[in-house]
């Protein structure tokens, strides 16, 4: 009895170390290499869609506190807002940021980096004076994950250093399509989402929306999208996006 005893003590022993083992693994990948992120909203459409997988790689901007999972980072005291490593993303970016008015993660593109100019004027973007190219592709209507119906139009934007990406307008009239100007602070970031009428970014204040990004809230750069769990019906005329299985950013 006493050696089944010591036999099963042995078994539970090994079984805890075994566990400790993969978490503290996992731990050391989702702080510094890769980490999954779901996205929740259609502020990134037609680039990332409600129910995306993305992988983010953290090691590219370098660490800080937020580079932790599980929102551990802010149990850390603001004295450890220092990055190790620390590189500025380059504009077009996609970003996982911490947001520390809502206390979440946000996921947008880098638009405006430190000392930057950011301006928006009937719906065109202008960065250091410069109107940004866009070409317009198509229009399309699609439904949202709430149910609502949009028309959009799909254009596709040319930032100053040539990352080519696409972007919707429902419109260049909205309350959005006329902000700034916005001179972007060192150490900061001048985020935007991709459905310009859709989202709440830089162009917003804190309290409503993020304002200005430290580079110390940065997480990482989203790199693929992995999967999605995304289940839009298909409905005639309506757009509804297929082959989202590792596709790149």
């Amino acid at each position: 009895m006493e050696r089944l005893t010591k036999n099963a003590s042995s078994e539970v022993g090994e079984t805890l170390r075994f566990i400790g083992g993969v978490i503290g693994v996992w731990f050391v990948i989702v702080t510094f290499l890769f980490a999954p992120f779901h996205i929740p909203s259609e502020s990134m459409q037609p680039s990332l869609e409600v129910g995306d997988r993305v992988l983010v790689s953290k090691w590219s901007y370098g660490y800080s506190r937020h580079s932790l999972p599980l929102g551990l980072g802010y149990r850390l005291p603001d004295s450890w807002d220092a990055r190790i490593l620390p590189r500025t993303p380059e504009r077009g970016d996609v970003v996982v940021f911490r947001n520390p008015e809502q206390e979440r993660n946000l996921i947008k593109r880098v638009i405006g980096l430190p000392g930057d100019t950011i301006l928006v004027r009937e719906g065109r973007l202008y960065i250091n004076g410069e109107m940004v190219e866009r070409r317009e592709i198509e229009t399309r209507e699609y439904r949202s994950h709430e149910g609502q119906m949009y028309a959009v139009t799909l254009y596709e934007e040319t930032l100053p250093n040539g990352v080519t990406h696409p972007i919707y307008e429902i419109g260049d009239g909205g309350g959005l399509d006329n902000a700034g100007p916005f001179q972007v602070p060192e150490g900061y970031l001048f985020m935007m989402g991709d459905n310009r009428d859709r989202s709440t970014d830089s162009r917003i204040p804190p309290q409503q929306g993020p304002g200005y990004v430290r580079l110390d809230e940065v997480v990482g750069r989203a790199e693929t999208v992995m999967f999605t769990f995304n289940r839009c019906r298909r409905e005639e005329g309506l757009h509804c996006p297929t082959g989202r299985v590792w596709r790149g950013l």
